[in-house]
């Protein structure tokens, strides 16, 4: 069996003043509210929480975000998840 050599696409945050935070190596965005935003990227699942937030920019195809507003916290969770479901079942084990 041949081995294909796929790039890894690398997880980059870069955070201004609490204020914006651009990040790559996004594979998906599972949520998004005012609170929080749920991001799969490629070094696990990141739980952004914070106040009046928002998804100013998203290009999957670069795996890119951009989140505006007041940024409180950053979790990451290295659960594999895909899909609501399972969105919901990585909130309940980080808030227990």
């Amino acid at each position: 069996m041949e081995e294909l050599n796929v790039p890894v696409k690398t997880h980059k945050m870069t955070m201004s003043g609490r204020k914006t935070c651009t990040l790559s190596g996004v594979k998906d965005v599972l949520s998004f509210d005012l609170h929080e935003v749920l991001l799969e990227t490629e070094q696990g699942m990141l739980l952004i929480k914070g106040e009046d937030l928002h998804v100013s920019r998203l290009t999957l195809e670069k795996g890119e975000v951009d989140v505006d507003g007041r940024l409180d916290s950053f979790a990451y969770s290295d659960a594999p998840q895909s899909g609501q479901q399972k969105a919901a079942s990585l909130l309940t084990r980080l808030f227990r």
